[in-house]
């Protein structure tokens, strides 16, 4: 087995420790640069910059580079740690004992999970325009949303354009940011709100 001197003392440290010390050290930096840049975007910041994200991990700008090559690599590593906190909420199962009580159910969990990525998706707005990351990243989760919405409605209406796409539509993300942002209800209203508009759509 190969060997390292130690500074330090001058004795010797196997060469695959100090390796794997590396990797600890480099992962480790990695998880405080991940966790940098969603602690600014949840306070707020919808376009922290690398100077920004190395302050915050207390690493140094060349580390953040040495790890994520450009600013799309990030957003990558974002959407990953938001996608792990969200799928507990997705994944879990609808209550109800019909499909309309599990309609209800599935109005609860978005409102739930929109509140959760509200600023996450409001930075993935900033730039998308300029990151085919985060593009794609929007256009997987409306995909998913719909076959999750579809999953749950009878077939017959699933399968009808003139009455799945105005459910689609009501209970997207966008319509919920809409309903907080814009027309300044809190959750519950919004929640609410979203309920009564689905239900007279089935009517």
């Amino acid at each position: 087995m190969s060997k390292a001197p130690s500074a330090k003392s001058g004795l010797t440290i196997p060469a695959d420790a100090e390796t794997d010390g590396r990797r600890r050290r480099s992962a480790d930096s990695r998880e405080r640069i991940v966790a940098a840049m969603l602690a600014l975007i949840k306070e707020g910041e919808t376009s922290p910059g690398a100077e920004q994200v190395a302050a915050r991990a207390q690493v140094g700008l060349r580390t953040v580079f040495r790890h994520f090559n450009d600013m799309d690599s990030l957003y990558r590593e974002m959407s990953t740690a938001i996608e792990a906190e969200l799928r507990p909420i997705i994944e879990q199962p609808l209550e109800g004992g019909d499909w309309r009580e599990r309609l209800a159910h599935l109005i609860r969990r978005r409102a739930m999970a929109f509140e959760k990525i509200t600023p996450f998706k409001q930075a993935s707005q900033v730039h998308a325009h300029r990151s085919a990351v985060l593009r794609a990243d929007n256009d997987r989760l409306s995909d998913i949303l719909r076959l999750i919405l579809k999953a749950v409605l009878p077939a017959e209406i699933a399968a009808d354009p003139d009455r799945f796409e105005p459910l689609d539509m009501v209970m997207s993300y966008e319509a919920w940011a809409r309903l907080r942002r814009d027309q300044h209800l809190d959750p519950a209203a919004a929640e609410a709100l979203i309920h009564a508009m689905v239900f007279k759509l089935m009517a």
